[in-house]
């Protein structure tokens, strides 16, 4: 229904199921915008020639000049009523009806329209000229008294100005409604008797009163230019157009308006050929920029689209290849930056997820997504004055957003208080029940602080939550793995292993747990896949030697342990296993000499014990040392 609705997409990437952005953002949505959008107007309750005014007026408004607009719009009004209104009260009338070419479709009818003031003055608009009916047509009869009531009307009704104080306005009201009291057919009876006088009374333009002797001819009217808001100006010129009207009498008025009907018909003609010539045109390059800008954002969406979809299926390199090809200001945007820094920590390039991070925070200080996985890298990376500083600014940013509780339980994580840490987690779940990584993170400190059932009860809301949350399966497959726990460890991990195929840290587990089902093939299997995925994760070839020294190829497992002995000269725990590789191949003091080391690199309390008691064990006989 809507090619444009990216949240939809998004969820589809989300859940796994989403077709590939050019597929979706392709020809078919290309067609399917140009037919909304071009045959917008069909769906309006608007009929073709409201259709056609509407566009009409507005084509003109934007081409032609006050001035001119307000002369067609005379010629066309005489046109449709040659006989019913005169020369002057079109004129005057012209003032409210065409004034604002960009609000007459709207027809709001106007009290001053029918009674300027039975009981009260009219109230003076600020901003917005009043648009009511055209007053040529309230005034039909041919008489002097329509022509002077129409000519006092258009001033009365133009918009207030800023210029003029307050005490000036309220005299000017007082002189044009002190005598508002009596009704409608005083009043006009009233009026009769002011066309008989030589004198008559008009109000210009900047609100004062001037007489003029009646031989004399009537003195320009000029109206200042008026501004309001989005910069639209009315220029209120001459009321007249430049053309000088004397007092005309009734037959005068007549022989004007007989004379110049059939002129005025074919000039509006004409202008109504204009107009619709107009229209074409315009409908025309409507349509080029309709098509032109669904091709332009449609070929923006491709690519941020399947940066996404590739992003959510965990081929995170490809989904970077993907972004680079935005244009710089889109790439370097908050949205796409924090797209990109989760690519690099899903790579486990930590310290390219920091930078990336910190120039989307540079960018979009307020912005909180990924702001969870951002802490997450600064956790790895034992940053504790940033992830302090991040959690501090997240939390003055939006204390009501998991993100920034996820960030302060980081915080608190890496500085071993797990408790609180505990407690912060929670909080971002009360948050936002359905934010998965929470109850992930809920279950990280529930296994540190070994309470293994709360444990798994995190990591199963967290699955129901989002079912392809891997994290969650891979958190399982470590806990069954630390309660030996074998066959349910290797499930866990083949399911987290099924939604990322390529982290290199699921396959060295995953492997690891086959080991342990003696399963030792097909572990090497895995080990070898998880060396291809990240030859900087050095945890495979380690657990490759292991599996290489259970099944006592232990040549193997000494070029493995040589090579990475090369990557990691300061791991303790490689010379260790060297050093069993040797005690087992009865070469004593080599198995000696690497103890050495490997107790020289100082190692855990845990390591330390252990390979002290290998020391010990050295020149015991297998027999012996099997049954201590």
């Amino acid at each position: 229904m809507d090619p444009l609705m990216w949240a939809a997409y998004e969820e589809l990437c989300i859940l796994g199921a989403a077709e590939e952005a050019t597929t979706v953002f392709g020809e078919a949505a290309s067609f399917c915008i140009q037919k909304q959008y071009l045959n917008c107007s069909t769906s309006q309750n608007l009929s073709t020639e409201d259709c056609h005014a509407v566009a009409t007026r507005h084509s003109v408004s934007e081409d032609m000049s006050p001035r001119q607009l307000r002369h067609m719009q005379g010629l066309k009004d005489i046109a449709a009523n040659p006989h019913g209104s005169s020369i002057i009260g079109g004129a005057a009338g012209q003032l409210t009806s065409s004034g604002s070419s960009n609000m007459s479709f709207y027809n709001t009818p106007s009290p001053m329209a029918t009674q300027l003031s039975a009981v009260a003055p009219p109230p003076l608009c600020r901003n917005v000229m009043p648009n009511g009916p055209n007053l040529s047509t309230l005034n039909s009869d041919n008489s002097p008294k329509s022509t002077v009531n129409s000519t006092i009307q258009a001033p009365i009704q133009a918009p207030r100005r800023k210029f003029v104080g307050e005490g000036r306005l309220r005299k000017i009201s007082g002189r044009l409604f002190s005598d508002s009291g009596p009704r409608r057919s005083s009043r006009l009876s009233s009026e009769a008797s002011v066309t008989s006088n030589a004198n008559a009374t008009i109000v210009s333009g900047n609100g004062t009163s001037n007489s003029y002797k009646g031989g004399s001819k009537l003195g320009p009217m000029t109206f200042r230019t008026m501004t309001i808001r989005k910069g639209q100006s009315w220029a209120n010129e001459n009321i007249d157009g430049g053309i000088h009207n004397d007092v005309l009498d009734v037959s005068r008025l007549n022989t004007t308006s007989t004379t110049s009907c059939s002129s005025a018909a074919m000039e509006a003609k004409s202008y109504e050929q204009d107009a619709a010539t107009l229209q074409v045109s315009e409908q025309v390059t409507s349509e080029s920029k309709v098509i032109t800008g669904a091709s332009e954002i449609l070929s923006l969406l491709r690519v941020l689209g399947e940066g996404y979809r590739l992003a959510c299926l965990y081929k995170c390199q490809e989904a970077l290849d993907t972004y680079l090809k935005l244009p710089q200001r889109h790439y370097n945007t908050g949205w796409v930056l924090s797209q990109v820094g989760k690519a690099h920590y899903e790579l486990v390039d930590n310290l390219e997820a920091d930078r990336v991070f910190s120039l989307a925070r540079q960018i979009a200080p307020y912005s909180l997504e990924g702001m969870d996985i951002y802490s997450t890298v600064l956790y790895h990376l034992k940053e504790d004055m940033k992830l302090s500083y991040l959690a501090q600014e997240l939390i003055s940013t939006d204390r009501l957003a998991p993100q920034s509780w996820c960030a302060m339980g980081n915080c608190y994580s890496l500085q071993k208080d797990h408790e609180t840490a505990l407690k912060n987690f929670q909080r971002a779940v009360q948050l936002n029940p359905r934010f998965a990584y929470a109850h992930t993170l809920c279950g990280h400190e529930y296994v540190a602080q070994e309470d293994y059932e709360n444990g798994i009860k995190s990591y199963q809301s967290a699955l129901m939550v989002d079912e392809r949350h891997y994290n969650a399966w891979y958190g399982l497959g470590m806990l069954y793995l630390r309660q030996e726990k074998f066959e349910f460890s290797e499930h866990h991990f083949r399911m987290a292993f099924q939604i990322n195929r390529k982290s290199s840290v699921i396959l060295t587990y995953h492997g690891t747990a086959l080991h342990f089902l003696k399963r030792s093939e097909e572990a090497l299997v895995v080990m070898e896949k998880a060396i291809l995925a990240d030859k900087k994760n050095l945890l495979p070839m380690y657990q490759k030697a292991n599996i290489l020294i259970g099944l006592e190829r232990f040549d193997e497992a000494l070029e493995v342990l040589e090579e990475l002995k090369e990557y990691a000269p300061y791991e303790s725990s490689v010379f260790a296993l060297m050093g069993n590789i040797y005690k087992r191949r009865n070469m004593h003091e080599r198995a000696m000499f690497h103890y050495g080391i490997a107790l020289d690199l100082k190692p855990t309390a845990t390591d330390a014990a252990t390979i002290k008691a290998a020391i010990e064990k050295l020149y015991l006989p297998d027999e012996l040392e099997d049954n201590m």
